[in-house]
């Protein structure tokens, strides 16, 4: 029997954080299909496993047998994925039974079952490695996510994600950071402005930056402006202009960041 452990009311409520896109082909209460016009990678990674068949499950199992399967986690790891997992067995199969015993960002320790199905031989069989792989890695990307935040405590910094995600799969692994208690930067290009130096090399340097930044400002009103700082220095001039709402301290060590958060504190 499961027993899973769930982190305290509120803990990690960033599902304001979420894209859309993220909630409706993630959350697994229930998983909801993706629109038409919207890339599946439920149905990417199926029609890659399955081709044009399962020759062994085909040739090996009965038609009509039923059977019970049921997803045990091997090892202490946060859940996430489990919406994808079951939507894996639907897609295959609408028949099949679903049940999610411990939901994303539950706690669950080696030999908790997380999700168990029951149908159709065959529809468990050719699902079954698809489900796992969404599962195993959604999971593994709460588990690592979790360390970050658990690491952080009680201190009011918060542990972000990237846009460095597998191709195709950006909505799902972000959600998982989400279930691991991290929150999400920004999805693309096209929600938030992140100024990096190929930017500014692009512009020919600062001499116009906060010209351009007050003009954005004014054509984007609503738009998150953030700035990637390279060194003190130029962190330092980034405070000073007006219009920027973060600056991005971009592969500092410890000390350089304390000492970027001294100048930022003037």
């Amino acid at each position: 029997m499961a027993t899973c452990r769930r982190p305290p009311r509120g803990a990690f409520d960033n599902a304001s954080l979420i894209d859309p896109l993220a909630l409706r082909t993630y959350r697994a209460n229930p998983p909801a299909r993706m629109k038409p016009n919207r890339y599946d990678p439920i149905a990417a990674a199926l029609k890659e496993d399955i081709g044009a068949g399962d020759i062994t499950t085909d040739f090996f199992v009965p038609e009509t047998l039923h059977a019970t399967g049921r997803i045990v986690a091997r090892e202490n790891a946060v859940v996430a994925g489990t919406g994808v997992a079951s939507e894996v067995f639907r897609q295959l199969d609408p028949s099949t039974d679903i049940q999610i015993l411990c939901r994303d960002g539950d706690s669950v320790a080696a030999g908790d079952g997380i999700i168990e199905v029951r149908g159709l031989a065959r529809s468990i069989l050719r699902g079954e490695r698809v489900a796992l792989n969404f599962l195993q890695r959604l999971c593994g990307i709460a588990t690592l996510t979790r360390e970050f935040v658990d690491a952080v405590g009680n201190h009011s910094a918060k542990i972000l994600d990237t846009r460095k995600t597998t191709p195709g799969l950006r909505a799902l692994e972000k959600a998982a950071v989400v279930a691991g208690g991290g929150i999400n930067h920004r999805f693309g290009l096209y929600d938030m402005v992140l100024i990096k130096d190929n930017h500014l090399a692009a512009l020919g340097g600062l001499s116009s930056f906060a010209d351009r930044i007050r003009q954005l400002r004014q054509e984007r009103p609503n738009i998150r402006i953030e700035v990637e700082a390279d060194d003190l220095e130029q962190a330092r001039t980034f405070v000073e202009v007006d219009g920027i709402d973060v600056i991005l301290l971009d592969n500092m060590k410890g000390t350089t960041l304390s000492s970027k958060q001294a100048a930022a504190s003037r």
